[in-house]
């Protein structure tokens, strides 16, 4: 329980950081129209490339008998993938919409 809380006392310009970014990101996304949301969130999937990147970057580093490290970056890369192509999937049917019907 000591531990806890020296982590929280050294850390607690982060912690209040944190806890800021939430409120404003609960604010903003709050705040988006609801034609604009399918379109701003298939974006914002798309952005997992760098997830993936990460990820990558982080296992080349890794020592081969860290096992827990390893599988943590390979289910980080897994499921970054999966997001990057979900987002370009609904980012693709949604354009399909638009297109004039023949």
């Amino acid at each position: 329980m000591t531990e806890i809380l020296n982590f929280i006392a050294e850390n607690r310009q982060l912690i209040y950081i944190i806890i800021l970014s939430i409120f404003v990101g609960v604010e903003v996304i709050g705040h988006v129209p609801t034609v604009l949301h399918t379109p701003l969130m298939s974006g914002a999937n798309a952005i997992h490339g760098v997830v993936i990147v990460g990820a990558i970057i982080v296992m080349l580093n890794l020592h081969p008998e860290n096992t827990l490290a390893l599988i943590l970056g390979f289910l980080a890369v897994i499921l970054g993938t999966l997001n990057v192509v979900g987002g370009f999937v609904v980012t693709d049917r949604m354009l399909e919409m638009f297109k004039k019907k023949k």
